[in-house]
């Protein structure tokens, strides 16, 4: 059940937010306006994410689809909508055309339906690969071994641009524990540049969630995924 979140919960909760970004920033050698903050907002309400725009975060993040529709609906053309749950290929035809980012492309079928509906409507879908690169069995995402081949296939397609790359890490009380998880992340991002595949930019890195933002920005983040830190229900 989703509830309101109150904008001076957010506005505050930004207060700190903002500065550990900057913090992070500032011990990396990185500039601020580099790390987006993208607003997970599945478990508040549609009239929340008003609230969330209002204190200055446009970049809203949602992880079911049937949930998204109807604050989409509200505040399309407010936010830069980002799909960042796992994506089944029959719901395919509601985040095309509607979300300008899908952090999940992660096999081959996938792609293809993506393919198929951008051509469809004419447009190109802004698409990062999910790797898993702590290869835990209970994420989603590609085996490692596997990304090389899976972007050289769909480099092909031309409705796809691979405009960045997605992974999550482990739980863990220590995050330091997970920053080679971040690290690869990186690794692969350059990697896949010096491919220069058609349509594989990979200007994007979608890490670090509530819990670990902090080291994930050190380490190269440009999107960071922030949920229960920033939205969570009163």
């Amino acid at each position: 059940m989703t509830r309101m979140v109150a904008k001076a919960t957010v506005e505050q909760r930004l207060v700190d937010i903002e500065q550990k970004i900057s913090a992070a920033c500032k011990r990396s050698n990185r500039q601020r306006e580099e790390v987006k903050v993208v607003a997970v907002t599945k478990y508040v309400d549609t009239p929340a994410i008003g609230e969330i725009i209002a204190a200055g975060l446009t970049h809203i993040g949602e992880n079911r689809i049937q949930d998204a529709l109807p604050k989409y609906e509200a505040y399309k053309d407010k936010a830069v909508w980002h799909y960042i749950g796992h994506l089944q290929t029959n719901k395919i035809k509601d985040v095309v055309g509607r979300f300008t980012y899908i952090h999940s492309l992660d096999r081959l079928s996938l792609a293809q339906e993506i393919e198929k509906r951008a051509s469809k409507l004419g447009i190109v879908v802004s698409c990062f690969l999910q790797i898993n690169i702590s290869q835990e069995e209970t994420k989603f995402g590609l085996h490692p071994d596997d990304v090389l081949a899976f972007v050289k296939e769909i480099s092909n397609m031309e409705h796809i641009s691979v405009d960045g790359l997605m992974t999550m890490a482990p739980q863990t009380e220590d995050p330091e524990e997970i920053r080679y998880v971040f690290r690869g992340l990186r690794e692969w991002q350059q990697r896949l540049k010096e491919c220069n595949l058609p349509r594989v930019t990979v200007q994007e890195l979608s890490m670090g969630m509530s819990g670990d933002f902090e080291i994930a920005i050190e380490e190269g983040a440009t999107f960071v995924r922030l949920g229960s830190v920033l939205v969570q229900p009163e």
